[in-house]
């Protein structure tokens, strides 16, 4: 290796080792900002504190409550494996809850802090849980 290839290999170290720069932490404290202000609007839209949003597992049993599904569901919603299945379901009762349909609730279970902005500043109402008592999909 010649002596540019060395100072080069330097910068690019020196670069990483400096981490991420502030242009992505803006972006990203914005991401996280507009992540916690759509699950705060839907949980206020549902009649929920919106505070519930930002406490970890909390914010999945208020889900549950939200659209009527039993609170053991929180633990199937952390249980690896079980969890993919559970968020699907929590997600399209929750678009159902708000009068969407199951496409919606396919986009808040991929890409969540998109779609939970959408619902929480969008013109959607709360209609009430979707799934009937003991965890049962209302017909």
């Amino acid at each position: 290796m010649d002596q540019q290839q060395l100072e080069m290999m330097q910068q690019m170290q020196d670069q990483q080792a400096a981490g991420p720069g502030p242009l992505f932490w803006i972006f990203y404290l914005a991401f996280i900002g507009l992540v916690v202000a759509g699950m705060w609007k839907t949980f206020t839209k549902a009649g929920e504190p919106g505070w519930a949003a930002i406490v970890p597992f909390y914010n999945l049993y208020v889900i549950t409550k939200i659209v009527g599904r039993p609170a053991w569901w929180v633990v199937l919603a952390i249980l690896p494996c079980v969890n993919i299945i559970a968020l699907f379901i929590l997600s399209i009762d929750m678009a159902k809850s708000f009068g969407k349909g199951v496409g919606f609730g396919i986009g808040l279970a991929l890409l969540g802090p998109v779609f939970y902005a959408i619902l929480g500043f969008s013109d959607a109402q709360y209609q009430g849980p979707a799934a009937a008592s003991g965890g049962v999909a209302a017909a």
